[in-house]
């Protein structure tokens, strides 16, 4: 699997979370699933010293393994 950098969100198209009026400071950003897996069904996610595999099922679920 190659490695993509994930784009920044962009409030305009929807990827991230817009505040509301009783939002706060560090509200959450929400990105799209698609902007994760581009197009494949795995894909690993390194935190830390840890890699992750998040996987799209065929039933359309997303499961996070370690």
């Amino acid at each position: 699997m190659s490695e993509q950098p994930i784009p920044a969100p962009d409030s305009r198209n929807g990827n991230a979370a817009e505040p509301g009026p009783s939002s706060r400071a560090d509200a959450v950003t929400t990105y799209e699933s698609e902007a994760l897996l581009h197009g494949q069904r795995e894909v690993l996610i390194r935190h830390g010293d840890e890699t992750y595999r998040l996987r799209l099922t065929k039933q359309g679920k997303l499961i996070l393994y370690k």
